[in-house]
């Protein structure tokens, strides 16, 4: 079997696949992920299935060298990877030769970018999925993020009988699917908790996420919310990827792919579908607006999303 040697982990870098999904009344969260459009093309770019494994990097990308070779895409943001020294395209797959190191450095822009390899990254799996929770220490590779020295196995790639043949996502494409710093909501569970007043400032306030975000959820430094003093005391209820917390002092916290799996706090909004691979995306210091959409025009836009992935356009060459 062929292998991935870690030289360095950089950052923060885990294993993960799309998630999984429907154990959140085990108190297991889908984990996956943070950019799922990433990983999915990635892996289409090397032929394997949509939901195998890769390697997803956080702000500051590791170095991998590759014994046995692989066909390899890196997906996301742009970390300025080189192989060998030499400059590696996003959004394009390559050919790693026997012995050739993938290096890849800070990000450029946006918060993670994802390494695919044909084959895919092999894992013992956890309830069906690969992906690493690192708060449970569940899943990936020995549950946590990568270390110097790992050996990553690398799983059989669906085809090798063909000579490698280049494939890319064609800008005009790609376009559907960059980051947006403005993102869709509808309306969360508890918003008609919430005075006019406060929506209002929700909607047209200007936030900043902070230092102490990360894929459990997203903090966000701005106007502060006033407080929903008139129903007193929630319940604690099972929470949604994308809710919008509102806690105590007002802040708005997005809950994310390692989020708890019930909250407290009353969810003034919830981020689209369409939009979570751009909450994945996001850095500390970048600053979000919400613009509330209707559930009608929410699905549509998961459907144009997901028409845009399965389009015969997607991948050239």
């Amino acid at each position: 079997m062929r292998t991935i040697q870690v030289q360095s982990p950089g950052l923060f870098t885990t294993v993960q696949d799309l998630g999984r999904d429907g154990f959140g009344a085990m108190g297991v969260s889908a984990a996956g992920a943070a950019d799922a459009i990433a990983l999915r093309i990635g892996n289409r770019l090397v032929g394997n299935p949509e939901s195998v494994a890769g390697l997803e990097m956080t702000l500051l990308g590791g170095t991998f060298s590759f014994p046995d070779g692989g066909i390899v895409a890196l997906t996301g943001s742009d970390f300025g990877a080189t192989l060998d020294g030499e400059p590696v395209e996003t959004w394009t797959s390559l050919e790693v030769m026997p012995l050739q190191t993938l290096r890849a450095g800070p990000s450029r822009a946006g918060a993670r970018c994802y390494v695919c390899v044909a084959g895919g990254i092999s894992v013992p799996l956890f309830l069906g999925s690969a992906s690493t929770h690192v708060l449970s220490g569940l899943g990936g590779f020995e549950g946590r993020a990568l270390r110097k020295g790992d050996v990553l196995q690398v799983g059989e790639a669906k085809d090798q009988t063909h000579k490698f043949a280049r494939r890319r996502v064609p800008a005009n494409m790609l376009t559907r699917f960059l980051p947006r710093k403005v993102l869709r909501v509808t309306p969360g569970p508890q918003s008609e908790w919430f005075a006019e007043a406060a929506l209002r400032l929700f909607y047209e306030s200007q936030y900043r996420v902070t230092e102490e975000s990360n894929r459990m959820g997203l903090r966000l430094e701005g106007a502060a919310i006033p407080a929903h003093t008139a129903r007193g005391e929630m319940i604690t209820e099972g929470v949604s990827l994308g809710a919008i917390q509102i806690p105590e002092n007002g802040l708005p916290i997005i809950l994310f792919v390692d989020q708890q799996t019930t909250g407290g706090y009353p969810k003034i909004a919830n981020v689209i579908a369409a939009d979570l691979a751009r909450v994945g995306q996001l850095r500390p210091r970048d600053e979000v607006r919400f613009e509330m959409v209707g559930w009608e025009e929410a699905r549509s836009l998961l459907r144009e999303q997901e028409e845009s992935l399965r389009s015969k356009d997607l991948i050239s060459g």
